[in-house]
């Protein structure tokens, strides 16, 4: 419960209002039952009018009978049974407008929050939570917190009040049937500890199998092509049903065990209801009790018993709600792995010379070396490129620089600078970016190609034009306002990925990062392209991550990787001659006499 209140550290003043209409609340609940016993005992006190002696005395004087002062009694205790009637519902109403509203800003915030923190996240801490946990933490968990804290300030604060009023109340009237409270209070605790220990597993467990479905989900959307391609559509359908059953199975328990709970309630409650009129009933015939006192009382007992059902649904439905708010407590304290130093060096002046400076690199956790003693630098006006086997460590390599990874040994420098000591806007401001799997954004194709925000029209299509996409753009119907679905779904491989580098074009970095990004080009559009990019990026460092030597043979420097080393450096004519690894590379793609080799 302390975990749940600490979302309404911002939002005191509305408890506090919550706080003071629910006394207000409780006080005419509990002051309607004493005023019903009022009428109802009406004629068995002198003059018919309950504890009233001076006003019967001074209405009799006033010339009024028996029946009259009875009447006058019955329409002003009915005026004030309505005004409070009124009342009480007019503050429930506003209770419950506060706590839905408060409710939808504690959810509202903590979504903000969640998403802050996932945007600031480094490759390390995504690796950490998958994607379909970070999506359910997000909606499914939030939403149960922003219930449980509509429960907290509707209910938890309201049936204590109700609690220790009604024990009030119920002392007042002296009907020396205190005991049946306790039996009822015993009896619901009971109930309450078993409910308890038999749902709250289960609640625990409910949050993981929501994750499991919405990543079986996840997996099966993504990946249709595939499964129709491959005819799994019968198994994928098991998988999801699979995982999909045992949440129901979960479900339904604590579906059940919850529909158990108010049965049982109303068993008690009517229970008790039974014992007052049995053992009141007596104490009426033996002239010891008022009906009206023992109406009282009932009413009292039930409001006590209530308000103890109220805590216990509540204990019910905390336990899922605790195991949501430390799944976005999970998030909200992992801390960045990449962060900035107190005081980051800013970013002037740049001219976009890249040096990795003995770098050695280990996935966090791993026990072996991605990346080890790597050593070079990448010149303004030059391309430097990157080649190797699958797995080989080129990837990782390039991910160093804008510091999705951090190095484990050695620094990568930035203009001299170890790009740790600058301030991460300015260090990606200067690179242009585009990654393995060319990813696109919904919107238009001006959207996805200005995304940096630097580019006017003019530079859109100049990027466009380096990036060899304007031809395919002038074909469609809306130029470069033509829709781009999620993911860049209508668009193919190759319109992607031209569409990416225009994107990095147009930002005009000091250095361009191509992570394998030519890959879905043909031969012609990516000869074209390398072309119009040297024209285009005579001041930038180019370094490109490739896997094809058409596309790195021309470069200055090409740098040979192999198992995460150097096996070679130079270039196209050196490395033919001195490095085995590049020359396999080559000679599998490319015959000898377009090499210039002996055959």
């Amino acid at each position: 419960m302390l975990k749940i209140l600490k979302l309404l550290k911002n939002h005191k003043a509305e408890v506090f209002l919550v706080l003071c209409l629910l006394v207000v609340q409780a006080a005419c609940d509990l002051e309607l039952p004493g005023l019903m016993s009022d009428i109802v005992d009406i004629g068995l006190t002198r003059g018919g009018v309950p504890d009233a002696s001076q006003e019967y005395i001074a209405q009799v004087a006033a010339g009024m009978g028996d029946s009259e002062v009875q009447m006058h009694y019955l329409w002003t205790t009915g005026g004030k049974m309505v005004a409070i009637t009124l009342l009480g519902v007019l503050a429930a109403v506003v209770v419950n407008f506060i706590a839905s509203r408060t409710a939808a800003q504690v959810g509202r915030d903590l979504r903000r929050q969640v998403f802050d923190k996932v945007l600031h996240f480094s490759h390390t801490e995504m690796d950490q939570f998958s994607t379909a946990s970070l999506i359910t933490r997000s909606t499914n968990d939030i939403q149960q917190v922003q219930m449980v804290v509509v429960m907290l300030l509707r209910m938890v604060l309201f049936a204590p009040i109700m609690g220790i009023g009604g024990i009030i109340k119920v002392v007042g009237t002296k009907t020396g049937m205190g005991w049946i409270i306790v039996l009822a209070v015993v009896c619901i605790f009971c109930l309450m500890m078993i409910l308890m220990l038999v749902a709250m597993p289960k609640f625990k467990k409910m949050q993981s199998l929501v994750d499991r479905v919405n990543l079986v989900s996840r997996e099966i959307l993504t990946g249709l092509p595939v499964i129709r391609a491959f005819h799994k559509e019968s198994y994928e359908e098991q998988r999801f049903d699979d995982a999909n059953t045992i949440l129901k199975k979960t479900q339904l328990f604590t579906g059940r065990t919850m529909a158990v709970m108010m049965p049982t309630m109303m068993l008690i409650m009517n229970g008790i209801s039974v014992m007052i009129v049995w053992f009141g009933a007596k104490g009426v015939d033996a002239m010891t009790l008022q009906v009206g006192d023992m109406m009282a009382f009932m009413t009292y007992t039930m409001q006590i018993v209530m308000s103890f059902m109220m805590i216990t649904m509540v204990s019910i439905m905390l336990p899922r709600a605790v195991v949501s708010a430390e799944r976005i407590d999970e998030i909200l304290r992992t801390e960045p792995v990449i962060r900035e130093q107190e005081i980051p060096e800013e970013v002037t002046g740049c001219t976009g010379t890249v040096a990795f400076d003995h770098v050695s690199f280990r996935y966090p956790g791993a026990e072996e070396y991605a990346l080890e003693d790597i050593t070079f630098t990448a010149r303004p006006g030059k391309t430097t490129a990157i080649i190797g086997s699958t797995g080989s460590g080129k990837t990782t390599l390039l991910n160093l620089i804008p510091r999705f990874y951090d190095v484990t040994e050695g620094r990568v420098t930035l203009d001299g600078r170890d790009v740790r000591e600058l301030k991460l806007a300015d260090l990606r401001d200067q690179l242009g970016y585009v990654p393995q799997k060319a990813v696109l954004f919904s919107g238009t194709i001006a959207s996805n190609i200005q995304y940096a925000g630097q580019a006017d029209e003019a530079e859109m299509r100049q990027a466009a034009a380096v990036a060899q996409a304007a031809e395919f753009i002038g074909e469609k119907p809306q130029g470069y306002d033509s829709p781009i679905a999620q993911g860049g779904s209508n668009v193919s491989g190759g319109q992607k990925q031209r569409l990416s580098i225009a994107r990095a074009v147009a930002s005009k970095p000091k250095v361009y990062l191509f992570d394998d990004s030519f890959s879905a080009l043909d031969y012609k559009t990516d000869a074209a392209l390398r072309k119009a990019l040297n024209q285009n990026a005579k001041d930038a460092a180019v370094i490109i991550v490739g896997q094809r030597i058409a596309t790195v043979m021309h470069a200055d420097n090409i740098i040979v990787l192999k198992d995460g080393r150097i096996d070679g450096m130079g270039t196209h004519e050196q490395l033919l001659q001195t490095c085995d690894t590049y020359r396999e590379i080559a000679v599998s793609q490319l015959s000898a006499e377009e090499l210039g080799l002996e055959v």
